[in-house]
């Protein structure tokens, strides 16, 4: 089953309408945006959802989850990683950079889409406190800590695709910043340092666990955030590309696991086409069809060898990722190149 457009400029807008509707059907009136109804919410995967509805026009509902994430800033610039009916969750006591930083690249999307330089006045205070609370656990060496303990300390160790999330970020909140008429230099010179750890010092990474290659995201993120690109990124692509992807379902979370995801089909998607590759990308997002409800959400993924979905949950951000991966697809939204782009020089 092939996804309902085949060329750039068709986006299947009436198509992808009950994704939409069961977005907003999920926020809540607060303007937060939970995984699911009755589930936990993360400043991540809410922000992704929110990226969703403002690719959808609903400009006000996403400005609504922005106001959310404002409202339960912290003093420091952060959020706790997981929440629960409004209140952070005791159980999850730590804050993770990467969730952390993710509010500038959903803003600066945002503002890519609307054009609202009120909308991104008003947010720049909540990002510049976000960005100096990540920027203050990046390490001599460059890389980032990927979480803090309830005390403020660090947790001794930092993810590939953390940082690479965190460095398309710190590209957003610096491209805010110089659209408002700020000088960060110093968020450029943590941009820099963050690049070269992630290009050149690969021991600054998993260096208390053991090795995240096996997942997905550490494949591919490094070209979704714009640290590899070019003939290396299409390189990086083939080399992993029969560990990760199943044809005709989509990718894989971890190489060894028979369980592919439809959010991380959308990323690598983005990572396709910011590599050059379109029609392995249009390939790939033709697969994820099936994997819609008819309530316009999205399974989170298929075990294929037992061939059964799994979880049975359908999750807010994988609505959002689906509707970044069809707005790149479709160049619809002028934050359409988003990920698939960078805008700064290293």
């Amino acid at each position: 089953m092939n996804a309902p457009f085949l060329a750039a400029g068709v986006f299947p807008k009436e198509w992808l309408r009950p994704t939409v509707d069961f977005l907003l059907a999920t926020q809540r009136p607060s303007g937060e945006i939970p995984w699911f109804e009755g589930g936990h919410t993360d400043p991540w995967d809410h922000t992704e959802a929110a990226m969703g509805l403002s690719i959808a026009g609903e400009w006000a509902a996403a400005e609504h989850a922005y106001e959310w994430l404002a409202n339960k800033q912290l003093e420091d610039g952060s959020w706790w990683a997981c929440y629960r009916d409004e209140e952070p969750d005791t159980s999850v006591s730590r804050r993770e950079t990467n969730y952390v930083a993710y509010v500038a690249t959903g803003v600066w999307h945002h503002f890519l889409i609307t054009g609202d330089r009120a909308f991104l006045r008003s947010m720049f205070p909540v990002v510049q406190r976000a960005i100096n609370f990540v920027l203050h656990y990046q390490g001599p060496e460059g890389e980032v800590d990927w979480a803090v303990n309830p005390d403020g300390a660090p947790l001794g160790d930092a993810l590939v695709t953390g940082c690479s999330s965190i460095y398309k970020s710190l590209e957003c909140a610096v491209l805010i910043a110089d659209t408002l008429g700020h000088s960060v230099s110093s968020w450029r010179t943590a941009r820099d340092r963050l690049g070269h750890a992630l290009r050149h010092k690969p021991t600054r990474f998993d260096r208390t666990w053991e090795s995240k290659s096996r997942y997905a995201m550490d494949w591919f993120y490094p070209i979704l955030a714009g640290w590899v690109t070019g003939a290396a990124a299409r390189e990086r692509l083939a080399a992993r590309w029969a560990e990760f992807v199943e044809p005709g379902i989509g990718c894989r979370c971890e190489n060894h696991q028979p369980w592919a995801t439809v959010a991380e089909s959308c990323e690598l998607t983005l990572a396709l086409l910011a590599a050059g590759q379109r029609d392995q990308a249009m390939e790939l997002f033709g697969w994820l069809v099936q994997w819609r409800d008819t309530d316009g959400g999205w399974w989170t993924g298929y075990q294929f060898a037992e061939q059964v979905l799994w979880p049975l949950e359908k999750p807010t951000w994988t609505a959002g990722a689906v509707l970044l991966a069809a707005d790149a697809l479709a160049a619809h939204t002028p934050a359409n190149a988003l990920f698939l782009q960078t805008s700064l020089d290293e």
